[in-house]
């Protein structure tokens, strides 16, 4: 199965525009998708299984590793990750849910993201400025193998 991240760079996207999160239990060989939704002006996908983590995720920023209050320790990487730091540190009401809406994920959307991903799943977001790059990476995760993808 093609990894959408890897599919990602080679089409050129950046780094610092890709996103994820997931539980730190699912840390194995499996890593790729089967949700989605909209990042700001961007295509997102996540939850699921099919791809191998090491490079991979070494590609992206910012990756760490991080506790949320109530809801226990995640991997995440990108945008996503500052604004997940900053709920895990000032224990801000929430969780993953108040994070992906200040990012402007509509609610119904965050809410649903965060079940999926609390039930083991991956959330990957693209950041893209223009139509043209978020039809780019939707079709991308459509490919890879992602669900729920909005646009």
């Amino acid at each position: 199965m093609e990894n959408g991240v890897d599919v990602l760079k080679e089409a050129g996207f950046r780094n610092t525009d890709i996103s994820v999160l997931f539980p730190e239990k699912v840390v194995s060989k499996d890593f790729a998708h089967k949700k989605g939704t909209q990042a700001p002006k961007g295509a997102a996908v996540g939850a699921g299984t099919g791809a191998v983590v090491g490079g991979t995720l070494g590609w992206l920023v910012g990756i760490g590793a991080l506790a949320i209050p109530g809801l226990g320790p995640f991997i995440a990487a990108g945008p996503l990750m500052a604004a997940l730091a900053g709920v895990g540190a000032g224990g801000v009401a929430g969780g993953i849910t108040g994070a992906l809406i200040g990012m402007g994920i509509p609610e119904h959307e965050a809410k649903r993201y965060e079940v999926r991903v609390k039930e083991g799943g991956i959330l990957l977001s693209v950041h893209s400025d223009n139509a043209e790059w978020t039809k780019r990476a939707g079709d991308i995760l459509e490919r890879t193998e992602g669900r729920w993808i909005s646009r």
